[in-house]
């Protein structure tokens, strides 16, 4: 009767153990997951940027040496990517769309052109796919981290090589909201 006590209590324990394990996979998964769709989020602006600068061939000299550019400072991002990976790509990506609107602004023809407008609302659409995909990453991260440090999960999590995540931040000059001056 004692061996059939301690042979269940062993079967619960394990059970148990196994159950939290699988469960820390499961929230590290989601975690993964939300990064690959940052990335894709992330891939698909590149690719918009990149459309544009090859559709605008008739201003070839300027446009060939931004493209340039632009592919140069295209990074691949991966589910795997860390979070200063992404804050990376966002500085390069600013800065390629400083260069793009610099273009525009010196080509009036091409700021008001179709291909132009339409780049620029997609690329919009995808800034706003990535700040979405933040707000879910960050979701997840806090639910893997809670999940890491609170009791009993603790005592697996840690032998078991579970860390906690980096949470997106605000980027510099975005923690505050921006001051609006109306003019009279």
């Amino acid at each position: 009767m004692v061996w059939i006590i301690i042979i269940v209590l062993v079967v619960l324990i394990v059970g148990w153990l196994i159950a939290i394990y699988n469960n820390l996979i499961k929230l590290r998964e989601n975690v993964r997951n939300a990064m690959g769709q940052i990335a894709a989020q992330v891939e698909s602006r590149w690719d918009a940027i990149t459309n544009l600068m090859q559709a605008t061939q008739k201003y070839q000299s300027y446009e060939q040496e931004t493209l340039e550019k632009i592919v140069n400072a295209r990074t691949s991002v991966t589910d795997h990517a860390s979070v200063s990976d992404i804050d990376d790509d966002q500085q390069q990506f600013a800065s390629v769309l400083g260069v793009v609107n610099a273009l525009a602004e010196q080509y009036p023809d091409l700021k008001a052109s179709g291909v132009y407008q339409q780049t620029m609302t997609a690329v919009d659409e995808f800034e706003n796919k990535v700040r979405l995909s933040r707000m879910v990453y960050n979701d997840t991260v806090t639910k893997l981290n809670r999940a890491i440090q609170i009791f009993p999960n603790f005592l697996i999590a840690g032998p078991m090589g579970f860390t906690k995540e980096t949470y997106f931040k605000n980027t510099e000059g975005k923690q505050e909201m921006p001051q609006w001056e109306q003019k009279n």
